[in-house]
């Protein structure tokens, strides 16, 4: 099966939902003109990343108003949409969450594992941690979703593969300064798994986080199919066939060389 994607890589209005859900829609449609399928927007693209206190009167039940109105714009274009957003699961219980829908509504979402708060970074002062790592089944592949610093986790990949995923696709928020962790980690990701990654960045500039953009599509031998301009607005698109899959983990049969009792030693040590 072949795929197109598109990478949005678009600034947000900081706060404003509405202005958000204009540029997306209008992004889009541009895809969707370029005969892409699945349309994949950053991380928080829907509030922008810098909103702190502002989350908890943001944040949305999913699915919840601003989740439909991507259904709706889904459903006319007739693709699918990846997204991130701020959840409310409760009342002041909220997630950094990835969300994806499709031509025929609400497919899935994910919870961000791993929450950065060191330096600039402050995600546990708002977020709860996500637990599952879930694997959705499309009619365009088996898609695995993961945001920004899971990235730096090898496991969360390497199960999204074992789970099945086809494709896995990185939301990002990352600034400047992370530049050179986000390139090499998403090539690596991929080609230590033998899968194809989409990895889609936040751009602009938010409260003195300068955010670097370098969006890309990565083939499962580590190779940049296509990316991003560099800190600046940018909309690329991609066709990725998974057919390729099957030839890279002949060449580099990583699965079919794992070793199950290295994991079982590592979650022991990591317990200590």
């Amino acid at each position: 099966m072949k795929v197109k994607l598109a990478l949005a890589q678009i600034i947000p209005t900081l706060g404003d939902k509405e202005k958000n859900l204009q540029k997306m829609d209008k992004a889009i449609s541009e895809a969707a003109c370029e005969q892409a399928q699945l349309v994949i927007f950053p991380e928080l693209i829907l509030t922008g990343y810098s909103c702190r206190d502002n989350y908890y009167s943001l944040a949305e039940s999913i699915p919840g108003p601003s989740v439909r109105k991507i259904e709706s714009i889904a459903n006319k274009n007739g693709v699918y949409v990846i997204f991130g957003m701020a959840e409310e699961a409760e009342e002041g219980v909220l997630y950094n969450t990835s969300v994806m829908v499709g031509p025929k509504g609400y497919i899935g979402k994910y919870r961000k594992k791993y929450l950065p708060t060191h330096l600039v970074f402050e995600e546990k002062r708002y977020f709860r941690q996500g637990y599952e790592t879930q694997v959705l089944e499309t009619e365009i592949g088996k898609i695995g979703l993961m945001i920004c610093y899971d990235i730096f986790f090898p496991e969360i990949a390497r199960l999204l593969t074992i789970k099945g995923s086809q494709l896995i696709v990185c939301i990002s928020a990352s600034p400047g300064t992370r530049t050179r962790y986000f390139e090499t980690f998403v090539s690596s990701r991929a080609m230590e798994n033998t899968v194809f990654l989409a990895y889609v960045n936040l751009v602009g500039v938010e409260d003195g986080l300068v955010f670097w953009g370098g969006s890309r599509i990565v083939g499962p031998d580590g190779t940049v199919i296509k990316n991003a301009k560099y800190d600046e607005e940018d909309l690329i698109t991609a066709t990725i066939d998974y057919s390729e899959l099957k030839a890279s983990r002949i060449a580099a049969p990583v699965l079919r060389d794992l070793r199950p009792e290295i994991f079982d030693e590592l979650s022991q040590l990591s317990r200590k």
